[in-house]
């Protein structure tokens, strides 16, 4: 059952009239004639008439400035201070599923740190046959793996359990990324020290003052891991890791440590205060659930939405957001523009891909009316993205990570957006 208001699809012959239309002046809201030349074509401008930058100018290649504002944002009253912090990717100015270094989310516990490549060692010990310590130039001569995954912090959407609270996906959801990692599988490193038989776990630890350490089952570390010291054809940026990081494909962002430089197998795991304080689930009758380590699948639209409102009047309007899931890929996308009454299938980009992010869209035409607009993801293992009420039903108020509930945003009839819950 579709919303016949909103959901018919543009033609392109509709969509070239109304092109010709605001190509003649008629721009939506405006009062321009179609007999008034438009300057900007009829004039030679500015940046036609000169010179621009030489190729030196930008010697890394920085945005235009026109693009000053897709930046990571970070939320003041969120933690106490910017160094054991986290700051969110503007997931509402990107289009495609790759984020760029410069703008992917960043989280860490004590600062971002200065390490050489040089000064770098990874040791490999613990319940192994010939414990190894390697340098980066050691890791560069294994056989090399390019994966394309996406990394969440457990903590994404968190403040939305009690309600809506921040106003913007880029604050609601931007606690992720989608990058192409270049590195070794971590299994390779293992099996060349040689795991004993009594070995089921590693502990992964950090470099940094922190020392972020996780336990990970020997099965997934023997599986999909990789220690990466690439990200989207280029080094690590610092506070992503610079210069070897662990990549846990569709698990929680905290198990991905970072200036990574030690791996120990055991034969249980250590229980840190990083997964047993922090990272657990706590539900409505105060008891935390351990180990939930996979993502599962979520979506957010994020245009329009409360920081990309609509700009123009009605007529032919693309929604878009991202899909993931830690459990596979997705299979699909589902769109409600009434909150949650009516559902229609949303346009997959390209089909999903295992642990990383899909890109979806809807073309409607808009009749400048209001929305309640959802999204709904469904992944590869027929898990279907849940609503706050029925993940509140499991799992109370108490939780603060693994919020995967439906969004919603309140589109109004200016083109604005707002962060709502609808019951």
């Amino acid at each position: 059952m579709t919303d016949k208001t909103h959901d018919a699809k543009p033609s392109r012959r509709q969509f070239l009239a109304g092109a010709a239309a605001v190509g003649a002046g008629a721009v939506a809201g405006g009062s321009a004639s179609a007999a008034t030349p438009d300057p900007l074509i009829t004039q030679v401008q500015d940046w036609a008439s000169g010179l621009g930058d030489g190729v030196d100018a930008t010697p890394y290649g920085l945005p235009i400035q026109y693009e000053s504002d897709v930046v990571r944002r970070n939320v003041e009253w969120l933690t106490a201070d910017t160094i054991s912090s986290i700051n969110f990717t503007p997931i509402h100015a990107l289009d495609g599923t790759i984020t760029p270094q410069g703008c992917a989310f960043e989280r860490h516990h004590s600062g971002a740190i200065e390490l050489r490549k040089e000064d770098y060692r990874l040791m490999i010990n613990g319940l192994v046959d010939t414990p190894l310590v390697f340098t980066y130039a050691d890791l560069e001569r294994f056989p090399r793996e390019n994966r394309v995954y996406f990394c969440e912090c457990a903590a994404n959407s968190g403040m939305e359990w009690a309600g809506a609270q921040l106003n913007g996906a880029q604050f609601t959801h931007g606690m992720i990324h989608n990058m192409e990692y270049s590195g070794v599988s971590l299994r390779t490193l293992l099996e060349e020290a040689g795991v004993k038989p009594e070995g089921k776990w590693v502990y992964v630890e950090g470099a940094d003052a922190s020392s972020n350490g996780r336990s990970i089952p020997l099965e997934k570390a023997m599986d999909d891991v990789l220690v990466a010291f690439k990200a989207n054809g280029e080094a690590l940026r610092k506070e992503h890791g610079y210069p070897v990081r662990l990549v846990v494909p569709g698990w929680e962002g905290n198990m991905w440590v970072k200036w990574l430089r030690r791996v120990e197998v055991m034969d249980q795991p250590v229980e840190s205060r990083e997964e047993t304080s922090k990272y657990t689930d706590t539900l409505a009758n105060g008891v935390s659930r351990k180990w939930t380590w996979e993502m599962d699948a979520k979506s957010v639209v994020t245009s329009p939405s409360p920081q990309a409102p609509i700009t123009h009047g009605p007529g032919p309007l693309v929604i878009t957001g991202l899909a993931w899931s830690g459990r596979g890929a997705i299979a699909g996308v589902d769109v409600s523009l009434d909150g949650g009454k009516n559902w229609q299938e949303a346009r997959l980009a390209a089909p999903g891909t295992d642990k990383a992010l899909t890109r979806f869209y809807l073309d409607i035409n808009w009749d400048g009316s209001e929305m309640l607009l959802q999204s709904r993801a469904r992944d590869t293992s027929g898990y279907v993205q849940p609503t706050k009420a029925q993940l509140r039903e499991v799992r109370g108020l108490n939780s603060i990570y693994h919020n995967n509930a439906i969004q919603t945003w309140w589109v109004k009839a200016n083109g604005e957006a707002e962060n709502v819950e609808v019951s």
